[in-house]
């Protein structure tokens, strides 16, 4: 059955959870047999740059990946139409992605506990149709619900239309904004660092000063 992705009423139908052990098939299901793009399964930023070429092979980084979900590690949350996994965006505490806290370009710029958003993967027939906002949307939810006070990104500004798909695994910054996230660093002019506070950053600012 053909979807109407233009109807509002598609994006209000989506539904979404964190990867765990129980939906691992769907997950499986949407990066399919290339592993979302070059067998990456979502591995890149966790891994370093040997492991990560290396684990392209033999089922390496998917395997990896399904460590840490069956560990019951964050790995990142799925958005679902009718059952059917047809987007995921990765989300976890900095500093397990290794290549986030080597970056120079994305370096902290500051000590609070952060969770990162560094990648999306949305299924083909659903692009274009506001599902990112969507789910972001649904991360911060999350965020909420479980205390998680800094959501931090690391999205495009493309400098021509349109990106290729290709190239926006790493998430639209327009995207990030509808969804209400702030650029809070601009050392790379096309790669901004975005943040969520999902607490006021007043209350978290004195909190912490507190705490040392």
């Amino acid at each position: 059955m053909e979807v109407n992705i233009a109807d509002s009423a598609f994006i209000e139908s989506l539904t979404f959870e964190p990867l765990s052990s129980a939906n691992w098939l769907k997950f499986e299901g949407l990066f399919g047999e290339r592993g979302a793009c070059g067998n990456c399964w979502c591995m890149y930023y966790r891994r370093s740059k040997a492991e990560f070429t290396e684990g392209k092979f033999d089922d390496g980084n998917k395997l990896a990946m399904k460590a840490l979900v069956d560990a019951g590690k964050p790995t990142g949350f799925l958005g679902l139409y009718e059952g059917r996994a047809i987007a995921w965006c990765a989300l976890a505490p900095r500093g397990d992605f290794m290549k986030l806290e080597k970056s120079r370009v994305h370096k902290r710029i500051d000590n609070q506990v952060v969770w990162s958003i560094p990648c999306f993967f949305i299924d083909k027939q659903f692009r274009r149709a506001g599902v990112s906002v969507a789910l972001l949307r649904a991360v911060i939810s999350f965020a909420k619900a479980t205390h998680i006070s800094v959501l931090e990104a690391y999205p495009t500004i493309p400098t021509k239309e349109p990106l290729p798909d290709s190239f926006a695994w790493i998430g639209l910054f327009k995207s990030f904004e509808r969804a209400g996230f702030s650029i809070v660093d601009r050392r790379s002019k096309n790669r901004p660092m975005v943040r969520y506070y999902t607490v006021d950053e007043v209350n978290m600012s004195t909190n912490q000063q507190s705490k040392t």
